[in-house]
C-alpha cells in the first residue's frame, strides 16, 4: 500500500491576507503524514509591479510575463512569498524547505510558444524530478514550491501554480497515494459566486463542459479545473477545490470512469 501524500496549492489571494493565510497554514500543519505546499502570489506581484511602474497584462486568467515582469515574479514568488511561508511553517514545527523549479532541478519546463498567444517568459512543465522530492519527503522535509521553473539553459520561467501542483502530484502518484487540494478564496466551485449555498459538491467532465458552455465557470477557474482533471486522469487519487479555512470540504473532481459509473 502506498504512503499517503497531501499536496496543497494556495493562491495569492489567500497568501496576501493574514486572516486567510493563518488558518490555512494551521490546517496544513495539522495534516497527518507527508505533505507539500505549492503557492501562488500573483496579487502581491501585481501590486509590487504597479509600484515599479510595470503594467500587468492578463489573458484568460493567465499572466503575460515580460522581461521586467519576470524580474518581479522571481523576486516575489521565489523570495518574499516563499521564504515568508517557510519561516511561518518552521515556527509551527515543520521542517519546511523553499524551492523554485531550478533548485535541485525539481521542475524543468519549456517556454510556451508565441502562437497563438505570446505569454512571454512563461513555462510549460516538461519534467518533474519526483526522486528529488521523494528524497526530501523521506528525510522529513516539507517542500514549499514557488510557481517558478527553469528551462535547463539558465532561464527562469513563470509557471502557473496550479500547473506546478498538478504536475508534482502526477509525478509523485507513482510512489504515493496523492490527494491534491486547490485552496481558493471561495468554498469550492460555485454555481453563483454571490450565493454561499451554491457550492457544487462534485464535478464530472460532462458537468464541467456544461458549466463552461453556460458561462458558470470562466476565467481563472478554467485552467484550475483543467489541471484537476488532468491530475485525476494521470493517477492522482483525489482532487479537491476548497477554501483556505476548510481543506477537508469543497468540490471534488471526478474522473471519467466515475462519471460513467
Amino acid at each position: 500500500m502506498k504512503e499517503k501524500l497531501n499536496i496543497v496549492k494556495v493562491g495569492g489571494a489567500i497568501v496576501e491576507k493574514e486572516e486567510s493565510l493563518a488558518p490555512l497554514l494551521k490546517s496544513f500543519a495539522a495534516l497527518p503524514g507527508l505533505k507539500i505546499l505549492v503557492h501562488g502570489g500573483g496579487k502581491i506581484a501585481t501590486s509590487i509591479a504597479a509600484s515599479l511602474g510595470i503594467e500587468t497584462q492578463m489573458i484568460g486568467g493567465r499572466r503575460v510575463t515580460s522581461a521586467r515582469m519576470l524580474e518581479v515574479v522571481t523576486m516575489v514568488y521565489g523570495g518574499l512569498v516563499n521564504k515568508n511561508l517557510v519561516a511561518r511553517l518552521q515556527a509551527m514545527g515543520l521542517d519546511a524547505i523553499g524551492l523554485t523549479g531550478a533548485d535541485l532541478d525539481i521542475i524543468r519546463s519549456v517556454r510556451r510558444p508565441a502562437e497563438p498567444i505570446d505569454f512571454g517568459f512563461v513555462g510549460n512543465v516538461r519534467k518533474v524530478n519526483a526522486e528529488a522530492l521523494r528524497d526530501l519527503l523521506a528525510r522529513g522535509s516539507v517542500p514549499v514550491l514557488a510557481p517558478l521553473t527553469h528551462d535547463g539553459n539558465g532561464t527562469i520561467l513563470n509557471t502557473n501554480g496550479d500547473t506546478i501542483a498538478s504536475s508534482a502530484a502526477k509525478a509523485l502518484s507513482e510512489y504515493f497515494d496523492v490527494t491534491l487540494t486547490f485552496c481558493s478564496s471561495t468554498p469550492g466551485v460555485m454555481a453563483d459566486i454571490a450565493d454561499p449555498d451554491s457550492l457544487i459538491h462534485r464535478i464530472t467532465p460532462e458537468v464541467y463542459r456544461k458549466l463552461v458552455a453556460e458561462g458558470v465557470i470562466s476565467d481563472g477557474m478554467i485552467p484550475k479545473l483543467d489541471n484537476a482533471f488532468e491530475a485525476i486522469g494521470a493517477g492522482v487519487t483525489r482532487v479537491v477545490i476548497t477554501s483556505a479555512s476548510d481543506i477537508a470540504g469543497g468540490t471534488e473532481i471526478l474522473g471519467q470512469e466515475q462519471d460513467n459509473g
